[in-house]
């Protein structure tokens, strides 16, 4: 079963796509039918698969993000206690537990079935750039 691990760095929060990186894998692998299964390696960013057409939606993404789960230093989150690696940091973990992990992509014809416009995405809850790490596996 094919399976690699893709490198993103991210620009702090927000949405970084990585579509073409996962169609190229899945081309590569020759797999005419099977399942892609995207996994995030850590616990402070998450996975998404979003309209890629319009970047207004990942910025108002973002936005509802950062305002559903503000910083730990925002009044409203006085009840947190992890905060040893910085105020952004326990809010990243809430808004990863709130999205997914892993996504999980049917391919046939050798192609990932993503809607028109849907897209992937790692979406960093962290302010400061990261280096993250993606598994694909593609099970046939």
């Amino acid at each position: 079963m094919p399976q690699t691990r893709l490198t993103i760095d991210t620009d702090g929060s927000g949405l970084t796509e990585f579509t073409g990186r996962a169609a190229d894998f899945v081309r590569a692998c020759g797999v005419d039918e099977g399942l892609l299964t995207v996994f995030v390696r850590h616990t402070s960013c998450s996975l998404l698969i979003q309209e890629n057409a319009d970047p207004d939606v990942r910025r108002d993404l973002d936005a509802f993000f950062a305002r559903l789960v503000p910083p730990a230093d925002a009044p409203s989150m006085d009840w947190i206690v992890h905060t040893t690696e910085g105020p952004d940091d326990m809010p990243a973990h809430i808004k990863a537990a709130l999205t997914a992990t892993s996504l999980s992509i049917p391919v046939s014809g050798g192609r990932m079935l993503l809607g028109t416009w849907q897209g992937i995405y790692l979406f960093e809850h962290r302010r400061r750039p990261h280096r993250r790490e993606i598994v694909l596996h593609l099970s046939p």
